[in-house]
Order: C-alpha cells, then sequence, then structure tokens
C-alpha cells in the first residue's frame, strides 16, 4: 500500500468517527437574543471578571457586616377585634362594631399600622423617652420610623410591633410606649366618635318624628278622601260582582227575547198590539157597552130579516135604520168612554170568546214582562258599568295607597334605627373600651438580632448580580465574533473546517503556534486531524474547474493565516499530491520562519527576473515545496499585479497538484483580492476572539464586489467557548498504534517507509 492510499483510507476512517464534517450553516435567528448556550460561554469567557467583581462586593458586605454595633429588637403583639366607628354608630346600613376597609384592596390592620406610625404616636414615645440620636439632640421621626416596625401576622387579627436599638431597654420601652399611646389613642378617638354620633343622632330624631307624623297623616287623608278600606279584597269582591252582574244581565237578555218573541206571535194571531188588546178587554168586560152591543146586534139582526121583506123606503125599514144608527152612535160613544180614545172599533172587536179573551191575557202579560225585562237589564248595566268603572281605579287608588304606606315605612324604620343607635350610642360614650387589646408585651431581649448572614448573602447576590452585568456588558461592548455560528451568520460561507486552539502562550511577542507545524511535527494530534478534514472537504467540493490553485486569505493579522496555508500544505502533501505554498504576503512574511528557510532568494526575485522560478522553490517535506517571499520590494502590488505574477501561478499550476498561496490581510492590502482573481478559488480563514464583525462585514462587502470565488471558510483557534466542536486530546489512535507506524513525523527530507495496513 502506498501513502496516498493509506492517507485515504485515514481521512476516511476520520470522517466515519465523527470528529468534525463539513457542516452547513446554521439556520438563521434574531441576532439579538442569546440562547441559554451562548450565556453560558460568555459567563465561561468573562469569569474572571465576574470572581473579580463578586469577591469585591462580598468581602465589603462582609466589612459592613462585622462593623456594625449589635442591634437588639424588642416585639409586642396587639389584637384586634370589631369594635365602633363612626360609620357603624350613624349609618343604619351598616353593622355595629364592623372593622372594614374603604375598599376591597385597604386592609383594617395596615391601617392600624399607619395610625400606630403617626406622627401623634411617635412624638408622644420620643418625648416621653427622651429618645435622642449618636449626637444627642432629639431624634427625628423618619430615624425613629426606620427602626419601628408594625406588620400583621398572615392569617390572624394580631400586629406584630418591633423596634431595633443598640439598647435592649430601650427597645423594649418603646414598643410598651407605642402600644399604650397607641390604645390611649383608639379610646379617646372611639370616645369621641361616640359623642359625635350622639350629637348627630339627637338633631336628626325629631325630623325624622316629624316625617313620621306626616306620613301616617297622608296615609289617613288618603283612605277617608277614596273610601279605601281594604283595596286587595274589595278588587277581589270586584271582580266576583262584574261576573255575577254580567250572569244577570245575559239571563235577562235571554229572558226578554223570549217575551218579545211571544208577544210577537200574540200579535200576529189576534192582530192586535198590546194597547188594543189592553182595551178590546176592558170593552168585552164593559156591561154598558155589552148591552148596547146586544141591542145592536138585534136591531141589526131586525133589519136584515125586513130589508128581505121590505123595500128601502118602507117604514119598518126607515124606523130599524134609524134605531140601528142610534144604536151604534150610541155603542160608539160608550166604547170611547171605556177606551179612552175616539178610534172607532170594529164590532166584532167589542165581543170575545174564552180563548180570545186567554190569548190577549197572555199578549198583556207578555208585554209587561218584556218591559220589565228592559228595566232590569238597564239597571243591571248601570250597575256593572260603576263596579267596572271602580275597579279600573283600583290599580292607581292602591299604587298611591303603597306610595305612601312605603314612605310611612321608611319612616318608621329610619326612626326606629335612630332610636337604636342612640340608646347604642349611648353605651358607647359611658365604655371606655377599644378596638385592640395587648396580646404581649415587650420583653427585654438577651440576644442582638444577627444580621451577618444577611449580610453576606445580600452580598453574595448583589456581587454576582453585579459581576453578571459587567460581563453582559463588555460582552456586549466587544465587537469581536466569538463564535462558529457568528461567523457563519455573518460571512454565510460554507465551514470548510475548524482548527482547535493548540493552548500555546506567547513567547516573544508572537504566537507560539505560528511557528508550529503540528502536521509535521505529530500526525495524530487533534490539529493534524482537523487539517486533514480541511483538505478532505477542499476536495468535496464542487466548483467550475479543477481546483489546483488556492489563495489563504483572512480579513484581519492574528487570525492564523499562514498557520492554515502552511499546514494546509503539509495536508495535501500527506496525501502523495504534490504541493507548493508560494508566501505571497510581502508585507509581513511568515513561511520562512514557520520552515527555518533562508529568504535570500524568493517570489519578488522570480518576478522581477533575477531568478529562476525552479531553482527557487525549496523543498521542505516529501512532494512539498516552498517559495518564501524574497527580498521585499518598495512596491509590492506593481509586483502581485503584474502579468508575471499570472506566468508564474500558471506555470505552477502545470509542475504541481496544488498551490497554495499566502497573501496579506484584506483590511490592510488589496493584495489577497488581486491574488484571488488569479487563483481557482479562496480559503478565508476565520478567528473568533481576533476578528471584529465591523472588520468582518467590510471583508464580506469587497469579497462580493470583488466577485472572489470563495470556497469557503475556515475557522481557526476554535475553543469550547467558541464552537461545538470538541476534540480527544488523544487523538483518533491510540499510543500504542502511534509508535507502531513511527511515532511523529520527523522535520527530514526522508521518506517514510509504513506498513502494509489492511482495512476491512
Amino acid at each position: 500500500m502506498t501513502i496516498l492510499d493509506y492517507q485515504i483510507c485515514r481521512a476516511k476512517l476520520v470522517s466515519i468517527s465523527g470528529i468534525r464534517t463539513y457542516s452547513m450553516p446554521p439556520n438563521q435567528q434574531d441576532q439579538n437574543s442569546l440562547d441559554l448556550q451562548q450565556y453560558s460561554l460568555i459567563l465561561k469567557r468573562r469569569w474572571l471578571v465576574i470572581a473579580a467583581v463578586t469577591a469585591s462586593i462580598f468581602g465589603l458586605s462582609a466589612l459592613i457586616a462585622i462593623r456594625q454595633k449589635p442591634i437588639y429588637e424588642a416585639e409586642g403583639k396587639l389584637l384586634f377585634s370589631k369594635t365602633d366607628r363612626v360609620s357603624s354608630l350613624t349609618s343604619p346600613s351598616t353593622q355595629v362594631g364592623e372593622l372594614n376597609g374603604v375598599t376591597l384592596l385597604s386592609s383594617p390592620l395596615d391601617t392600624e399600622a399607619e395610625i400606630i406610625r403617626s406622627n401623634p404616636i411617635v412624638k408622644k414615645t420620643i418625648t416621653s423617652l427622651s429618645l435622642t440620636d449618636q449626637k444627642g439632640t432629639p431624634l427625628e421621626k423618619d430615624e425613629f420610623l426606620k427602626k419601628l416596625k408594625a406588620k400583621s401576622i398572615r392569617g390572624t387579627d394580631i400586629l406584630a410591633i418591633s423596634y431595633r436599638s443598640s439598647d435592649p431597654k430601650e427597645a423594649a420601652a418603646v414598643v410598651n410606649s407605642v402600644m399604650k399611646y397607641y390604645l390611649a389613642n383608639n379610646i379617646n378617638v372611639n370616645q369621641a366618635q361616640a359623642r359625635v354620633a350622639k350629637r348627630f343622632l339627637s338633631n336628626q330624631l325629631p325630623d325624622v318624628e316629624t316625617r313620621v307624623v306626616r306620613a301616617e297623616t297622608a296615609l289617613r287623608k288618603f283612605k277617608e278622601e277614596n273610601k279605601v278600606f281594604a283595596l286587595d279584597q274589595e278588587a277581589t269582591t270586584g271582580v266576583e260582582r262584574l261576573n255575577e252582574l254580567s250572569g244577570q244581565i245575559t239571563q235577562a237578555q235571554s229572558n226578554l227575547v223570549d217575551a218579545e218573541t211571544r208577544s210577537q206571535l200574540l200579535q200576529r194571531q189576534l192582530k192586535l198590539n198590546s194597547l188594543q188588546a189592553v182595551d178590546m178587554g176592558n170593552l168585552s168586560q164593559s156591561k154598558g157597552v155589552q148591552e148596547v152591543l146586544t141591542e145592536y146586534q138585534k136591531v141589526e139582526n131586525e133589519l136584515a130579516v125586513a130589508q128581505t121583506r121590505y123595500t128601502n123606503e118602507h117604514p119598518a125599514i126607515v124606523n130599524l135604520t134609524a134605531k140601528a144608527a142610534a144604536l151604534k152612535k150610541q155603542l160608539a160613544m160608550r166604547v170611547s168612554e171605556n177606551a179612552g180614545s175616539e178610534k172607532s172599533v170594529p164590532t166584532q172587536n167589542l165581543q170575545m170568546g174564552e180563548l180570545k179573551q186567554t190569548l190577549t191575557a197572555q199578549l198583556v202579560q207578555s208585554d209587561v214582562e218584556r218591559s220589565a225585562l228592559a228595566n232590569r237589564i238597564r239597571v243591571l248595566q248601570d250597575a256593572y258599568t260603576m263596579s267596572q268603572k271602580r275597579l279600573g281605579v283600583l290599580p292607581q287608588l292602591q299604587q298611591n295607597q303603597q306610595q305612601l304606606e312605603r314612605q310611612l315605612q321608611v319612616a318608621r324604620g329610619t326612626y326606629e334605627e335612630l332610636l337604636k343607635r342612640s340608646q347604642e350610642v349611648d353605651v358607647a360614650v359611658n365604655q371606655n373600651v377599644g378596638n385592640a387589646q395587648v396580646v404581649s408585651m415587650a420583653l427585654l431581649p438577651n440576644k442582638a438580632a444577627n444580621k451577618i448572614t444577611l449580610y453576606l448573602a445580600l452580598g453574595g447576590f448583589l456581587g454576582i448580580l453585579l459581576g453578571v452585568g459587567i460581563a453582559l456588558m463588555l460582552e456586549a461592548m466587544d465587537q469581536s465574533l466569538k463564535t462558529i455560528e457568528e461567523a457563519q451568520q455573518l460571512f454565510d460561507y460554507p465551514l470548510l473546517g475548524t482548527i482547535p486552539h493548540l493552548g500555546q502562550k506567547s513567547k516573544g511577542g508572537e504566537a507560539e503556534s505560528l511557528l508550529e507545524l503540528p502536521m509535521r511535527e505529530n500526525s495524530y494530534s487533534v490539529a493534524n486531524s482537523a487539517f486533514e478534514m480541511l483538505q478532505t472537504n477542499l476536495d468535496f467540493t464542487v466548483f467550475e474547474k479543477p481546483l489546483k490553485v488556492i489563495a489563504v486569505v483572512s480579513s484581519t493579522p492574528g487570525e492564523g493565516r499562514s498557520f492554515v496555508a502552511s499546514n494546509l500544505a503539509v495536508a495535501k502533501a500527506h496525501m502523495g499530491r504534490k504541493v507548493l505554498l508560494v508566501d505571497a504576503d510581502m508585507r509581513h512574511s511568515c513561511q520562512q520562519q514557520i520552515w527555518k528557510l533562508p529568504n535570500l532568494l524568493g517570489l519578488s526575485n522570480v518576478l522581477v527576473s533575477q531568478a529562476e522560478f525552479s531553482r527557487t522553490t525549496q523543498e521542505v517535506l516529501v512532494n512539498l515545496d516552498v517559495l518564501t517571499v524574497g527580498t521585499i520590494p518598495p512596491n509590492p502590488v506593481a509586483l502581485l499585479n503584474s502579468q508575471r505574477m499570472v506566468l508564474l501561478i500558471q506555470e505552477a499550476a502545470k509542475d504541481y497538484d496544488y498551490v497554495i498561496i499566502d497573501t496579506p490581510a484584506l483590511s490592510l492590502f488589496g493584495d489577497g483580492l488581486m491574488l484571488g482573481k488569479m487563483a481557482d478559488g479562496i480559503l478565508l480563514v476565520v478567528r473568533p476572539g481576533v476578528l471584529d464583525s465591523a472588520v468582518a462585514k467590510s471583508t464580506k462587502i469587497m469579497l462580493e464586489q470583488a466577485r472572489s470565488r470563495v470556497l469557503g471558510m475556515v475557522v481557526n483557534g476554535v475553543t469550547a467557548d467558541s464552537g461545538y466542536m470538541h476534540y480527544s486530546k488523544k487523538g483518533y489512535y491510540d499510543k500504542k498504534s502511534s509508535d507502531a507506524y513511527g511515532g511523529k513525523l520527523r522535520n527530514s527530507k526522508d521518506k517514510v517507509k509504513l506498513p502494509n495496513i489492511e482495512f476491512s
């Protein structure tokens, strides 16, 4: 197996082991928000600041706690119960003795606590105990209130009063004095409220009594004027009478219809009306009329017989005719006298039979009954109308009566309540009690309150809080890129590899890591694996033409551009590729220092035709040649931007598999952009903590404006704080395997012979 085959197989093993493969850029998210992982990284980076601030605040708190004088705290307790207040004494709507707040959010105990802290009680306590401050002057109210506490015990009606002082006797005396003056003030306030309530009630009772008398008089007059006794009962009775009258009217109307029908039938049969029937009845019963009628009928009969015998001129006919006329006249006179009417009555109607007399009597009776029924209906209708009218007035009367009764009831209720309150106030005036009592007096404290723990806890908390705040502020002020995610979001280039931080300290003003070749010194180091992955990802990069010339650029100095270029060249050489490393940084070259090579002749000499290209390159490893920068010219841009440089790169691309160009920083010079145009692609080196975000944005803009072919970026100097990749310090092969294959690869031109290795 050749070295090339071995390196390819090894690269595959590294990929399979999952150390670090090509990573797609993370999802875009809000750059102003930090997740928990970012916060933890910030705290790790700024732990020294946080520790210093926390220690300072904690030490200051400890010093203050130690220098504090011993403080003694005495406590007494008051129990509150429901007692009289102005509202309960004068307002009939509230209960007597109710200790309530004005609003739902107010607390009665908190209100009493504020009364305890009021000016009168505080001043009495300060004056009676002659309290003074450290200068000997009378203690101010604000200073006194800072030491006095009054708080309610949750779930109870007890108020705890405490006072802190350096003198234990003073602490106990203050608490007991405050409770004594509060109780006295509470009793005085209650008695004063009771006296005010008494005067108020005494003034109100006569007026309320007068309103009661007026309401009673108005109700009595209303009942007398409207003849009201019991409206509810009257309404019930009136409705029943209306129903009864309605039934009677209906029955009378039915009887009237029967009487009228019967009268009409009789009139049609007799062909007489009722008046005529009465007259005919009287005439048929009149003896004088009947005698004349009988004599008249007799003469009529004789005249009829005589007319059959004689002519009309016969004396007998004449006499009978004259006699009949005389009798007829006499009959008319008799009829007129009995009937009271001058109307002629047919003779046949003056004499009736028994049936006709009966029918005539029935007709008269039916007519009389009809008249009586009509009068009854009229009377019943009048009574119904009057009852209905009365019922219609009853609701209004009832409303007026209820209003008057309500006014009377309110007046009586107010009077009775005020009278009751007056009696209660009389009792309250003579009482000498308040709404609080002492549960426990303040005892002499024998142990000082220990505040050291509190000071230390508070100092530690404030120290941590202030330290974290300062750390976050410093982090916000620091504009450098700190994580791989920030670099990906800012550049938006494919991430081809991450090089771990080697951890060397600075030496001689330059980072020692820049002078080290981990790919040459230790083939199984962590950095070795990272560079192998970088060159593997470069091989997998899809581009428009074969990738042979690579320009390694960075935004600013110090990002390890030369370090990445040299080790990438070693990684390519280890894969059996013929590689040329060109140091084109004519501003600050590093490759001769990294490889410890002479720099008498180099790139600048070849460009000005002072040396030949093939004789100027120096072999440093198998398959790896280095072309140093050579003599530093006064104007590097003119040399790098010349046609000779283009031809040189083309010639090198023919002789070598890969040409890696180390360029100056893009933020300082434009050499990198010019060399990037000549190369097949640009590899951008980014180092968190060194690259500023503003410089990175400027680099991004320059690359876009120059339309450079950027292959991707490699993040150098990755730590646990700046990336999400973690390498094992032991590498990917154990020590025995490393020793079996010859340990480290030495810096020599000898070819290393490796045993045949089989991969399953």
